[in-house]
């Protein structure tokens, strides 16, 4: 099987085990949270860097990172194809091949992000009726799915909705300028603003907000993990009621205490003893 096939495959096979259906996928960071309990996050990187994955092999955890961008098509991509990695276990590969080189196992991973983001069927159905060719509908496509005009061009190609002809064409288009032309700028810019952001792992912040609930990890550290000031981590929880749970040492008043019950004998029998003791000396 090459490596086109077998990327294709698992995406399908992701979303049937998953229960996603063929319907676009929404927020992409959540959906592989959810379904595969892999921490996620988006952080700061350098212009180049788009996407890693890396893995504890002693605890058998596994962290996927994609970087803030203004090209928020790009960064869901990127989610997909590290998804890939983890799925197939190319550990070794990505060690050993240069970060740019298409290796099969690159290759493969771009296959599956593609059918994972825009599966053939969901593509077909949506696009049923209407002129498929049209750029109206090559705007529609990225728009729904969330996905760059070249993604969207090759998956339509592939999936018998257009020649190679009409693909060779609309890769030529960027996502800003379909947006700008066909008036969903406004939208774009919404997405931008929102892949921009940087975004901690949810079940690591979770974690970290019930420590700090608990008293034992410091406000600072919730701050830390969302990039954002002490000042503006304290507003937010204290806006969601979020608060340190205090503690209180049980202590008994008088009134509660049981009557003292001592048995004072045998202390008035030494003292007797000891005063006839002394007398007669």
């Amino acid at each position: 099987m090459d490596a086109e096939a077998e990327g294709r495959e698992a995406a399908e096979r992701f979303r049937a085990e998953h229960r996603l259906g063929v319907q676009p996928l929404g927020d992409l960071v959540a959906t592989i949270e959810q379904t595969t309990g892999i921490d996620v996050a988006v952080l700061d990187a350098g212009p180049d860097e788009h996407g890693l994955t890396m893995r504890d092999p002693s605890r058998n955890a596994v962290f996927i990172g994609v970087a803030r961008t203004r090209h928020p098509m790009r960064q869901r991509s990127t989610l997909a194809h590290e998804l890939a990695h983890v799925l197939f276990e190319d550990w070794s590969d990505s060690a050993s091949a240069p970060w740019s080189a298409r290796t099969p196992t690159e290759l493969r991973a771009d296959a599956f992000a593609r059918n994972l983001i825009v599966p053939r069927e969901g593509l077909r159905q949506f696009v049923s009726g209407h002129d498929a060719s049209s750029l109206s509908t090559l705007s529609s496509i990225v728009q729904r799915f969330l996905v760059s005009p070249a993604m969207a061009a090759i998956a339509a190609c592939q999936a018998d909705l257009i020649d190679t002809q009409v693909k060779d064409e609309w890769r030529q288009w960027t996502t800003p300028t379909l947006a700008v032309r066909l008036g969903w700028s406004d939208h774009y810019h919404v997405l931008q603003a929102d892949a921009d952001q940087r975004r901690a792992p949810q079940r690591l912040l979770a974690r970290a907000i019930n420590g700090y609930i608990e008293g034992v990890l410091p406000v600072q550290a919730i701050a830390t993990l969302r990039g954002v000031t002490v000042q503006e981590a304290e507003a937010e929880l204290r806006e969601a009621g979020v608060v340190v749970r205090e503690s209180f040492v049980p202590w008994t008043g008088s009134a509660e205490l049981p009557p003292p019950d001592v048995d004072l004998s045998g202390l008035d029998d030494a003292d007797v003893s000891g005063q006839q003791q002394r007398s007669g000396g």
